[in-house]
């Protein structure tokens, strides 16, 4: 069986697969002080629930943006697997891509594996919206060329901006939609903006990105509020809240 773990600023998203198939996955709270015992105690638990055992991992993949953490997963991996795990990055393993952005070393391991996973199932021109802490486009080329893309902060620094800075405005559930676009209220007037306002923001992106492409891009959503804001859009035509797990397995396949 193969782990595969995409450390991301506020989550981190992990998964077993089996014979290529995605078994069992889990979305937990990144926490930057835990410890490889801590993270094998946790582990030990989520695999129980699926009948797994440490010894039935024979390899791992971990793609992370959060420099502690991945060495934490790298102990993890080494004391309670007995392996060394694969480290995404885009210039010392092979991916099928050609990264040609001005410094290839900057492009964070998450895009990366997004954009492997992308061009694998695809094989055309694709803009990848990972919606995470920060709201990233990713552009593929129909050659398979990550051509670059738009960093955008994330909706929960939005409402944690709107919380923190505002005396009066309070913190809102945006998972319950408002009714229209015009709020009555604070509450739904906070929701319109953020909802309708990003969706606002991911089409108007879409369009200008898109305008920069020879071939009409494919246009593929990923992430924890992909759902909920591709209901807000019109320019995505498919949601792929797997696609980074995807991707870490192919690179698994790519460089066993």
């Amino acid at each position: 069986m193969l782990l595969v773990i995409d450390v991301g600023n506020s989550q981190t998203v992990s998964g077993v697969f089996k014979k290529g198939s995605l078994i069992c996955h889990w979305r937990l709270k990144t926490d930057r002080k835990k410890t490889a015992d801590e993270l094998a105690a946790r582990f030990l638990a989520l695999f129980a629930m699926h009948d797994i055992r440490f010894k039935d991992i024979s390899a791992v993949v971990i793609a992370s943006v959060v420099p502690t953490q991945q060495q934490a997963w790298q102990e993890f991996s080494s004391k309670y697997i007995n392996c060394t795990p694969l480290l995404v990055d885009g210039t010392s393993i092979k991916t099928g891509i050609k990264i040609a952005t001005e410094n290839p070393n900057e492009v964070g391991a998450d895009r990366i594996v997004n954009t492997v996973a992308a061009f694998e199932q695809y094989r055309k021109a694709t803009i990848v919206v990972d919606f995470g802490t920060a709201i990233t486009f990713d552009c593929i080329s129909a050659e398979g060329e990550y051509l670059g893309g738009v960093i955008v902060p994330g909706m929960s620094i939005s409402l944690d901006a709107l919380a923190s800075r505002t005396a009066k405005l309070p913190r809102v559930d945006i998972s319950i939609p408002p009714q229209k676009a015009i709020g009555a209220n604070t509450v739904d007037a906070i929701k319109s903006g953020l909802l309708y306002g990003y969706g606002a923001m991911v089409d108007g992106l879409i369009k200008k990105l898109s305008a920069e492409f020879s071939d009409i891009p494919q246009v593929i959503a990923t992430g924890g509020m992909s759902e909920l804001l591709s209901q807000y859009t019109k320019s995505i035509q498919t949601v792929d809240p797997f696609l980074t797990l995807k991707g870490l397995q192919i690179l698994y396949e790519k460089n066993k």
